[in-house]
């Protein structure tokens, strides 16, 4: 039954996709829905149908790993209780909705992450997850009363009214204090982004939780909280632009620990998963740099930045699913938790080139694109970041861009080291070469799919166009 509800999901979200489409030729302008509380953009359903085709991948080929999870028939539900609450967040421009949309969202995640009840690890993963985000919804809200103390209003639209007539109603509106509460809340969404100095969280729970899990974690959140803010600049950064205290200042300051921490910590780890952690807030250091610069280029890269780094990031865990899908009986009796994650050590992967030279090749194609090569597709994406960055001045950080993306291709090339340059004498059992040539051919044209991008190009223009 459980997997007829796992087929039944992926069949929802297609007519989801379809729907999308529709949608999109229907309706030219952006519309408002429940007083306001649902605005529904060309950026958001283009996203729509970004996030479903990403949660599709992954019900697809979990339903082919491990089939423990599948003996629990609310996997499914679950999943659509998170891609519902990510959905709504993309599109709310309410308070009171942004929270419940992201409690919404972060209860499925929770959920999820405790799937396994037999996994020591899982649990304990599951349960710092829940602690931190717990930690994070209270900043959320304390930053949304404060404002609604200020401002007398939630949502986002009258709030913007407020803030761009302050010279006329300067007597009782109070710019700091606003300044202040959109601090805390963006405090509390920094916590959810496992952005640096609030990214302590993310290692241990990536490294704890199931594979298949962590999947979702680090892709379905970053895009629906990073479309959130992109929502709050263009609401309500019209008065802040030229204040002596910007909240938009703590994106910044972060965007620049997350860089340095992102990679110095990542050259030390072992752990696989651990190693994607930090090499996704790495990647959070673009985003929030690129949403910091507040220009048109700078928006236009961080939609495409945002984009790439999802269909990478997914790229890497499919693969490493697809490895720890074949592993052989003898490799996992030396892991104390197989079930959870078979490929936990990058150590692991030694010699697998010569076992299985595709699934490799398909992994140092997303490797190589992480850490910024060219022709892949991670390249352009650092590239636009940092040609904003410059064009706007930020000279000291587009050093730091550089000197990180050479430092991180230390522990992104480790990866292809153990897989190319090593022989383990343990066996692995071989994956079909149809499966794995598949794979690694749908990789590399993924992570070439760039060098034809100017159509791709030409769209996020005109959503930054619209969006300003």
């Amino acid at each position: 039954m459980s997997i007829l509800y796992n087929k039944l999901t992926i069949l929802s979200l297609i007519l989801s996709i379809l729907e999308t489409f529709v949608m999109i030729f229907i309706i030219n302008d952006d519309i408002g829905l429940h007083g306001g509380h649902i605005s529904i953009t060309n950026i958001a359903q283009i996203f729509y149908i970004f996030i479903y085709i990403i949660c599709i991948l992954i019900l697809q080929l979990t339903s082919f790993y491990n089939k423990e999870h599948l003996k629990i028939t609310e996997y499914s539900l679950i999943i659509l209780f998170a891609i519902t609450g990510a959905i709504f967040l993309i599109s709310t421009s309410d308070f009171v909705s942004i929270f419940l949309s992201i409690e919404l969202q972060s209860y499925g995640l929770y959920l999820l992450s405790s799937i396994y009840k037999d996994s020591e690890s899982s649990t304990v993963g599951s349960i710092l997850y829940f602690l931190i985000g717990s930690l994070s919804s209270c900043l959320l809200l304390l930053g949304i009363s404060l404002c609604y103390r200020n401002g007398g209003a939630t949502s986002l639209e009258n709030l913007y009214i407020i803030t761009s007539l302050t010279d006329i109603i300067g007597e009782w509106y109070n710019s700091l204090s606003v300044n202040i509460s959109l601090l805390i809340f963006s405090i509390g969404l920094l916590f959810k982004l496992s952005a640096a100095p609030f990214h302590f969280w993310s290692p241990d729970v990536y490294d704890s939780i199931p594979t298949i899990v962590t999947t979702f974690v680090a892709i379905l959140p970053k895009i629906s909280l990073f479309l959130l803010l992109l929502s709050l600049i263009y609401y309500l950064n019209y008065h802040f632009v030229n204040s002596e205290m910007n909240w938009i200042f703590t994106l910044l300051l972060s965007s620049f620990l997350s860089l340095i921490i992102g990679t110095i910590v990542g050259l030390t780890q072992f752990r696989i998963k651990r190693l994607f952690a930090y090499s996704t807030i790495s990647h959070v250091g673009f985003l929030l740099l690129s949403l910091s610069i507040l220009s048109a280029e700078s928006l236009q890269g961080f939609l495409f930045y945002l984009t790439q780094y999802s269909i990478s990031n997914l790229n890497a865990f499919l693969i490493l699913l697809a490895i720890g899908f074949y592993y052989a009986p003898n490799i996992e009796s030396i892991i104390k938790d197989k079930i959870n994650s078979p490929i936990q050590l990058i150590s692991q992967l030694k010699g697998y080139f010569f076992i299985n030279p595709h699934l490799s090749l398909s992994l140092a194609f997303t490797i190589f694109s992480f850490a910024g090569i060219p022709p892949l597709i991670g390249f352009f994406g650092k590239q636009i970041v940092l040609n904003a960055a410059l064009s706007k001045g930020f000279i000291f950080l587009s050093f730091i861009i550089i000197s990180t993306s050479v430092i991180g291709a230390v522990y992104y090339l480790s990866i292809v080291e153990y897989m190319f340059f090593y022989y383990h004498k343990l066996i692995y059992s071989i994956v079909p070469n149809v499966i794995s040539f598949s794979i690694a051919v749908i990789s590399l044209i993924i992570l070439l799919f760039v060098l034809s991008n100017q159509e791709w190009m030409r769209m996020s223009t005109i959503l930054v166009h619209s969006i300003l």
